[in-house]
This record gives C-alpha cells, structure tokens and sequence, in this order.
C-alpha cells in the first residue's frame, strides 16, 4: 500500500468520523428531554416558537434553542410583614405567606421580571385595602373571611403573568403595644362586667326561686286546710246523720265522749296548772261516765 493509498484511506475515515459527529450533533440539538417538574420555553431567532411539555420533544438543531427552564412546582414566598390600618384607626403587623406555581411560563418569562417581588408587592397592596374595610376585631375574628378575599384579589391581579395562587395564609396579626394595653383594659372590663352580670342573675334567680318556695308553701297549706275542712265537714255530716237516725242519746254520747277526752288532757299536763272547775261540769263529767259505762 502506498502513502497515496494510506493518505485516501485516512481522509475517509476522517470523513466518516466527521459525518457521525455531525449527527450525534444534530440528534443532541434535536431533542429534548424536559422532566415531569419543568417546562422549557424554546425561541427561534429570539421569538417565542413553543413551550415544551414533561418527556421527550424535538426542535430544529440549530434554529431552535431553549431560553428558558421554568419549574412548575409549587413555591412559597418568603414571609412577609406589612404595616396596615384598620377600618377603626388601628395600626396592625400583618404577616403574610404566598404560595404560587407557574402554569404558562410563556406568560411569566415575558411579561414579568421578578415575580417573587412582583407578587410579594402585590399581596402587601391587597393585604392593606382588604385590612382598610374592616374593623379591628372583624380582623381578629374573620380571618378566614380575610385570606378568600385576599386569595382571591391577588389571582386576578397574577392573572396576566401565568401564576395560578394555590394558598394565602395569615399568620399572625400584631399590634403595637398601646393598643394592646387598651385591648386588655377593655378585656377586664367586660370580665367584670360579666362578672356583675352574673352575681345579679344569681341573686334574682334566688329571690325567685324564694318567692316560688313560699308560693308552694301558701298552696300546700291551703291545700291542708281544705283537707282538713273536709274532714271536718265529713265528721259533722256523719254526728249529723247519727242524731238524725238515734235521736237525743246519740248527741249525749259524743258530747260524753268530747268530756272524756278532756279529762284526758288535763291529766296529761304536768301538774303545776290550777284549773277551777265549776259544779255544773263536774256533774256532766259524771253523766258522761254513766253513759259510757252504759255504752
């Protein structure tokens, strides 16, 4: 083999090695693997040509390039603090966190610059207007109201940039320590006031619940009396139809029996009473004794 022959074989060689790295190029150049987390922006002659999806996507080696590599996942922005006053003249410290993630890169690459500090100044906007309608303790008690208004005003203000606000969360409300005094001198006033409130329900409940307690003594009372009024009515009725029915003796008995009892009662006694007993009665003592024993 000549020099000639080894120079021919060689330049060919060169040739073919020249050839594949050309399209190791070109393949290299072509395509595109973007991860499931990204979206590529791709230009052509620095003009938007495509957005590329997750997977595996071909462009034009050599005219199309990728300029832009846009994550797609979820973002939080760092937390925030922005002074605002409130409906009632209160300054408040709100702190505030963001949370965003990109669906149109297209959108976020071309018509914003920073988007951490655009959206960031617009959510500090929002949180002041929104703190503006509203009353301090509408603030303190609202506050889930407060994040959907504030959620919802910062999608439609991040509309045009291709961010979708997944989450927007208030995580404290401070207040200057003035106001905080205030609030806890208002808090022990109403505890007292509570407190009044509550004693003096406690004393009218027990004055009506006196006056119940006597009520139910005045009708069990009467309630006895009726009872015993009754009996006594039924009593009379029944010496009534005895005399009715046995004449004169059966008078003369019960009232034998009503002298009995009361001697009865006065032996009961313990001695030291004087009792002046007229003639008369001592001799109907002894007719009632008579009867009884003829009984």
């Amino acid at each position: 083999m000549t020099e000639q022959d080894i120079i021919d074989a060689l330049s060919g060689g060169l040739l073919y090695i020249v050839a594949a790295l050309f399209v190791i190029i070109v393949i290299f150049k072509g395509v595109r693997i973007v991860p499931q987390s990204e979206k590529y922006v791709v230009e052509r002659f620095g003009r938007l040509k495509s957005v590329l999806g997750p997977g595996i996507n071909f462009i034009v080696p050599f005219l199309d390039v990728v300029r832009h590599k846009v994550s797609i996942l979820e973002r939080q922005l760092p937390n925030a603090s922005q002074d605002a006053i409130t409906r009632d003249n209160v300054l408040v410290e709100i702190d505030t966190s963001v949370f965003y993630r990109i669906l149109e890169p297209e959108k976020t690459v071309y018509r914003i610059r920073d988007v951490d500090g655009a959206i960031s100044t617009t959510v500090a906007g929002i949180v002041r207007a929104e703190i503006g309608k509203m009353d301090l303790d509408e603030v303190q008690s609202n506050r889930s109201q407060l994040i959907g208004e504030i959620k919802k005003s910062v999608e439609s203000a991040v509309d045009d940039w291709g961010i979708e606000v997944t989450r927007a969360e208030i995580l404290d409300v401070n207040l200057d320590q003035a106001t905080r005094d205030a609030m806890l001198q208002q808090l022990n006033a109403e505890r007292a006031r509570r407190a009044h409130v509550t004693e003096a329900e406690g004393k009218k409940r027990a004055v009506e619940l006196a006056a119940d307690a006597e009520l139910y003594a005045a009708e069990q009372t009467a309630k006895a009396r009726r009872i015993q009024a009754e009996a006594e009515a039924f009593a009379t009725e029944v010496v009534a139809k005895a005399i009715a029915e046995n004449g004169l003796a059966a008078a003369q008995y019960q009232v034998a029996l009503k002298q009995v009892e009361a001697l009865n009662a006065l032996g009961n006694g313990d001695g030291k009473q004087t009792i002046i007993v007229p003639a008369q009665a001592i001799e109907a003592f002894g007719d009632a004794f008579k009867m009884l024993k003829a009984k």
